[in-house]
């Protein structure tokens, strides 16, 4: 079987799908893998690695996909709305996607991609389990987020992150807070630690105060709880209106208080919750910095523009998507293995093995022969519910 990697076309993109230190195990697997040239050019893999690997370079994108049984992409079509459209007609039948598809984004682009009639599975529905842990390219990505959310953060504060014992006198150190202690959550606090600020951070579900205190984050706890804060998966739960209004109440002082807060706080499928106001923003220091990791559906903050920096009240708030990609040598490496782990789950003797019985096989597999095939997808999108014949 032949897997292929196209060149990542969203503007701007530079991850690549597979990194040549894979390309040998998927080899042992029985499986060749093509590579458009320069796909991995700008992330820091050069042709000339992916040749030693025995991967073979392929001239363009037509010759990827007209070659490949199994298709392997950061942003696939769903989740590059920008030019992920001119993919469709490469694409044939039974032919193998695996990416980012962005399942739950738009219910005609997921009906285009399984007209195509390809098989095709969203890395993002992977399952929260131990046994698809090394397979979680969400994970991994927010990881990377997580990190340079912090960077970004210390580059456009006008503050030093550490305290500073100087010939002029003590500098305090900085004051980070999070909201929404994911993974994403998780690794900014860890960062901004490591970087020396003060780090304090806030999550509605009750099981992440011990999470932020084994990085040594302080835990801000809010006499107030969510209802089922967090699904079977491990995700936070869309809450009603009047607690996301209480909410806004209680952060308002530790937003004020803050030198920089990082919002993280995602609903899978559902336009993000707005944790912070204009009003709380107006509240803030001149200088305050907030970095919106949900910018990309709507913002925690009330004032974040989708891909753009904007000041307000002396505040700059940044609404930065795709932050992975500008991290892209790590990004790709993790998604690489994430993406080569999965494909040895799947491919078994140089042939695919499709066990709908198996929960990652299910979770992940949006469209086969021409439908949708995933429950959770289809439910969202109202559509009927399928025959158990097919899938």
């Amino acid at each position: 079987m032949i897997v292929g990697v196209p060149k990542e076309s969203y503007p701007g993109e530079r991850r690549v799908a597979l990194v040549p230190v894979v390309v040998p195990n998927l080899a042992k697997a029985g499986l060749e893998v093509i590579i458009e040239t320069g796909a991995g050019e700008q992330a820091g893999y050069p042709d000339a690695l992916y040749i030693e690997k025995g991967a073979k370079i392929v001239p363009n994108r037509a010759a990827v996909f007209s070659a490949a049984d199994i298709i392997v992409q950061v942003l696939c079509y769903g989740s590059n709305d920008i030019t992920g459209k001119a993919d469709l007609p490469l694409l044939r039948r039974d032919q193998v996607l695996i990416g980012f598809l962005r399942p739950f984004g738009s219910a005609e682009v997921a009906q285009e991609i399984a007209k195509a009639g390809v098989t095709s599975f969203s890395v993002e529905l992977m399952p929260r389990t131990t046994r698809a842990q090394s397979m979680d390219a969400l994970s991994s990505m927010g990881t990377i987020c997580g990190y340079k959310a912090v960077l970004l953060a210390a580059e456009t504060s006008p503050r030093v992150f550490p305290m500073m014992t100087t010939a002029a006198g003590t500098i305090t150190p900085a004051r980070v807070f999070v909201i929404g202690a994911g993974v994403a959550g998780l690794q900014a606090i860890a960062t901004a630690r490591r970087l020396g600020a003060v780090s304090s951070a806030y999550d509605m579900r009750p099981a992440a105060k011990e999470q932020v205190q084994s990085l040594g984050g302080r835990f801000v706890e809010l006499p107030i709880e969510a209802q089922n804060a967090q699904d079977a998966r491990g995700y936070g739960t869309a809450q009603d209106e009047t607690f996301y209004a209480r909410q806004r109440e209680l952060l308002t002082r530790v937003v004020a208080e803050s030198d920089v807060v990082i919002t993280a706080a995602v609903i899978p499928g559902k336009k993000s919750p707005v944790l912070i106001t204009a009003d709380m923003v107006k509240g803030m220091a001149p200088g305050s910095v907030i970095i919106d990791l949900a910018a990309e559906r709507g913002g925690n903050c009330e004032l974040t523009q989708t891909g753009k920096t904007v000041v307000v009240h002396g505040v700059s708030i940044i609404g930065a998507i795709n932050l992975a990609s500008s991290v892209p040598y790590h990004a790709s490496q993790m998604y690489a293995r994430n993406v080569t782990t999965f494909l040895l789950y799947l491919v078994k003797d140089g042939k695919l093995q499709l066990n709908l019985q198996d929960e990652i096989i299910r979770e992940t597999m949006i469209a086969r022969g021409g439908e949708i095939v995933n429950a959770r997808v289809r439910e969202f999108y109202k559509l009927p519910a399928l025959a158990p014949a097919g899938g």
